[in-house]
């Protein structure tokens, strides 16, 4: 198959971050995606529902070629008065949580998931849905077993509390994140990004640190790869599209404290074609990345239609913004696919 029509994807996972690089995140998601779940880990969380229209207005007034679908930044200080605001706003589709310090601007993040529960409460009642960072902040537990942790002091226990809540488990990472997922109710989802299928703690460390290689969740050994790959071409409506995209100029990611981050919206619908061919699966493509997100969060499927050639692209060795370099995932190698806009 040389090409393939499907439905304009969404990006349930994405950071567009303020200021100057916002513009040029836009654009680019746009051009691939109809629809963004837009992450509130700004240095200035989004914190409540006032602050999520402000949000809403700005991207908005960017580009009206992307409808983005916010969140708040889950703080202790939650009140139903607040959950009413996000429950009726239609800009407002769930709540993001964040154990402190576990990425970027997660400072202001939950120090004690257990005493979020009385919050878990009235989302469950109100069938608002909690997104989850899903990893431990405790600095004794190794960063490759963050994840597996988180599930098994917090996540299971949370789902055998509330088994009306909402959640979605983003950009899972493990073998024990898949398992978890699939063995939930249907009220349970993940997230899954090309990085965590692409790469492995090879490509982040072997021959030298890769810096541009460095997310959060870190990638991990290749059978958990493996696993994640496979739930992504399964055709199980739990796993769905969300790049995690996350943008960071080169000087903060090439630095003695590197932020976490893989920017890949500027061809995040290609690397999912291309994993999606190499495994024989392109003809599960469209329910992943643009009807299985969709029909989670209660959203209508979108109408409009983009065409992917299997044909050569190579991407940007880097993107310059107000003189500042931002270097894309696979800076300067080559895709398989593209758009046909492209």
């Amino acid at each position: 198959m040389n090409e393939i029509r499907i439905l304009k994807p969404d990006d349930m996972h994405l950071h567009v971050r303020d200021g100057a690089i916002m513009a040029n995140v836009i654009q680019d998601t746009a051009r691939q995606f109809a629809r963004a779940i837009i992450m509130p880990n700004l240095s200035d969380p989004i914190i409540n529902a006032f602050k999520a229209e402000q949000y809403y207005r700005a991207i908005k007034a960017t580009s009206t070629d992307l409808e983005p679908l916010m969140t708040l930044y889950f703080t202790d200080q939650l009140t139903m008065i607040e959950l009413d605001k996000v429950k009726h706003s239609p800009h407002i589709h769930g709540v993001k949580l964040y154990p402190a310090g576990v990425t970027t601007n997660s400072e202001s993040g939950i120090d004690s998931i257990n005493d979020c529960f009385p919050i878990f409460e009235m989302m469950e009642k109100k069938g608002i849905p909690l997104l989850l960072h899903g990893e431990v902040n405790d600095p004794s537990v190794d960063i490759f077993d963050r994840e597996k942790v988180f599930i098994d002091k917090y996540l299971t226990n949370i789902c055998k509390e509330f088994p009306s809540l909402r959640i979605v488990f983003e950009h899972i990472s493990t073998k024990e994140a898949v398992d978890f997922v699939s063995n939930s109710n249907q009220l349970v989802s993940a997230t899954i990004t090309p990085q965590h299928i692409l790469l492995n703690r090879n490509d982040l460390l072997v021959g030298g640190i890769k810096p541009h290689n460095y997310c959060l969740p870190i990638v991990k050994r290749s059978s958990h790869q493996k696993a994640v790959l496979n739930a992504a071409i399964s055709g199980n409506p739990k796993f769905f599209l969300g790049t995690d995209s996350a943008p960071h100029f080169r000087s903060q990611k090439e630095s003695a404290c590197g932020c976490a981050g893989i920017y890949s919206a500027r061809t995040a619908l290609e690397f999912y074609a291309q994993i999606f061919d190499e495994n024989n699966a392109l003809d599960k493509l469209e329910n992943f990345a643009s009807k299985f997100g969709a029909d989670f969060y209660g959203l209508p499927q979108n109408k409009v239609f983009i065409t992917l050639t299997k044909k050569e692209y190579k991407v940007p060795s880097s993107i310059l913004i107000e003189n500042q370099e931002l270097i894309p995932f696979y800076a300067g190698e080559t895709l398989k696919w593209q758009l046909s806009s492209n």
